[in-house]
């Protein structure tokens, strides 16, 4: 029980209770009767990035140690919307933006999940029953008090912003899943701490055992500033390619390095603690620390071949300075042209070595894009377009430009 526990403890903020959880463990043991570990899953941004595999990684964990994974996908909640951590109300998604979401989730935590011991739910199995009777028998049992303790809530009150009803009911319905999966474990990031707090109580209200709440951090993205985001651009995909994730992990600052290989790969904490000691004193260039990172990332998704080659090629691009061998080629028309010119930033996006022109534009100004060797840092330059022309975001992103005349 102890290994479990110092296991289950790896990277989170926190856990309430351990001594709760440490009962639960037991008495799964003796009833050989695997724990119901919930993890909730909003289906507004089904792109999962290393960020979001945290709490992935320890749900894995859970179905190591023999438990049962309920992945639920929130088909009803998104339609209202998170509120956590939001200074204004959320746009509601539709039913089918909602579903078209939720299709993509399968295919990428199974990168990470057992699926053998994964169950898949969607709460409007439940919440889509309720009628108005029910609602309010469930707000019933919660304080508008309680609910402005919340820090956005009780910030939008304080500074006279709406705090439309609905968004109330978001704590109440996520704690109500919990309450309808009989959850004995709940897992979620330190933004979530009210909701899992809410189901605790929403549970005993109900007449169940509270579940435990096992809370993750919030890890930094590659910028080590802000939370790891694709709308920030800071953030290394599950699904991108091996040279990619490469790449992106090498970018990071020294100071990531340790947070990185405790929350993203298996190397041991013992081990990790040493780098960083050998770091700290000189005696290993984080280089090399940052490359074991990025070769134990890239062979989780992709395999040890693939981890090879991606080491291998970007030793090739980034020491030895040569452009890589398979560089994407991107096709422009006429039609993409204005008088044979092209606005920088929708060149890099049409490259696909952005996001968005925003992004774009963004990168233009770090002195991050170059065209043909030259760094170019106005946003507002217009290209002229060239068969053949090579167009650079940083060291890994690159693009060979051909005209189709």
């Amino acid at each position: 029980m102890k290994d479990q526990i110092e296991l289950l403890k790896r990277g989170t903020a926190e856990i309430v209770s351990e001594a709760e959880l440490l009962e639960k463990l037991r008495r799964a043991e003796t009833e050989r009767r695997p724990l119901r570990v919930k993890l909730g899953l909003d289906p507004s941004a089904p792109d999962i990035h290393l960020g979001h595999t945290v709490v992935l990684r320890k749900l894995r964990q859970f179905q190591d140690l023999g438990h049962q994974a309920i992945c639920l996908i929130g088909d009803f909640t998104g339609r209202i919307g998170d509120p956590s951590g939001k200074s204004e109300t959320r746009k509601q998604l539709s039913e089918e933006e909602v579903q078209r979401n939720a299709q993509t989730y399968a295919k990428q935590i199974f990168k990470i999940l057992d699926p053998e011991r994964t169950t898949i739910e969607f709460n409007s199995r439940w919440l889509g029953g309720m009628n108005f009777s029910d609602v309010v028998q469930l707000a019933a049992r919660v304080t508008v008090a309680r609910m402005l303790e919340r820090d956005d809530f009780a910030n939008r009150y304080r500074e006279n912003r709406a705090i439309h009803i609905h968004e109330f009911f978001y704590p109440l319905m996520q704690g109500y899943d919990s309450v309808a999966l009989k959850a004995d474990v709940e897992l979620g990031g330190t933004d979530q701490r009210f909701n899992l707090m809410m189901a605790r109580d929403i549970q005993r209200e109900y007449g169940q055992e509270p579940e435990v709440a096992v809370i993750t951090p919030i890890i930094e993205g590659t910028d080590g500033v802000q939370k790891m985001s694709k709308s920030l651009g800071n953030y290394i995909g599950i699904d991108e390619s091996p040279q990619e994730m490469y790449g992106k992990t090498m970018s990071i600052s020294d100071a990531l390095i340790g947070r990185y290989l405790e929350h993203f790969t298996e190397i041991p904490l013992a081990e990790i603690r040493s780098v960083e000691r050998d770091m700290a004193s000189g005696s290993l260039n984080p280089r090399d620390a940052k490359m074991r990172l990025a070769r134990s990332i890239v062979a989780q998704y992709h395999g040890a071949e693939a981890a090879v080659r991606a080491e291998e090629e970007f030793i090739r691009r980034f020491r030895l300075g040569e452009l890589p061998e398979d560089m994407a080629e991107v096709r422009l028309t006429p039609e993409d042209l204005d008088g044979g010119k092209v606005w920088l930033p929708r060149l890099v996006h049409r490259s696909g070595l952005a996001s968005s022109t925003s992004e774009a534009r963004r990168k233009v100004e770090e002195g991050a894009v170059r065209v043909n060797g030259e760094k170019i840092n106005d946003p507002s330059y217009e290209v002229a377009v060239t068969d053949g022309m090579i167009v650079q975001v940083g060291k890994r992103r690159v693009a060979r430009i051909r005209l189709d005349l």
